[in-house]
């Protein structure tokens, strides 16, 4: 069973607000990263499968396949982690989740299912009805 991040997408009301900034910090077929103040422990874990769970607007939404981690310094002279990102935004399940700072682990028994698996549901809504059946509180 792989170990996955989730993070708040600061910033990012949507899911296509998230797409444009992929497209801004890796433009073609780059894969994208996102730069982190701590580096995770369990590093071993997450590169056996792990994603990046996104939180846009206190749920979650979209992941990304984690493909590497590494650390860097930044201009600061301060240590941080490079978490490399498959391309690929994969819709999940919405899940509502209260705020919280940095990031956390997330097991796979955890996570929201993709909407492309079977148990999910709701995988041909429009985006636009989806975000308001969130927004009730319907889904």
């Amino acid at each position: 069973m792989s170990l996955n991040l989730i993070k708040l997408c600061v910033g990012a009301d949507t899911i296509e607000d998230l797409e444009a900034w992929r497209a801004k910090i890796a433009p073609g077929d780059k894969p994208m990263y996102h730069v982190t103040r701590m580096s995770p422990k369990r590093g071993d874990e997450l590169l056996d499968g792990g994603s990046l769970y996104w939180v846009i607007k206190r749920v979650i939404q979209v992941r990304q396949r984690i493909i590497g981690l590494e650390e860097v310094t930044g201009s600061d002279g301060i240590s941080r982690c490079c978490i490399w990102l498959d391309r690929e935004l994969i819709r999940t399940a919405p899940r509502p989740k209260k705020p919280f700072q940095g990031w956390r682990y997330l097991t796979s028994a955890d996570a929201p299912p993709d909407l492309s698996s079977p148990a999910s549901g709701g995988e041909d809504l429009p985006d636009d009805l989806r975000a308001k059946l969130i927004e009730m509180g319907a889904w």
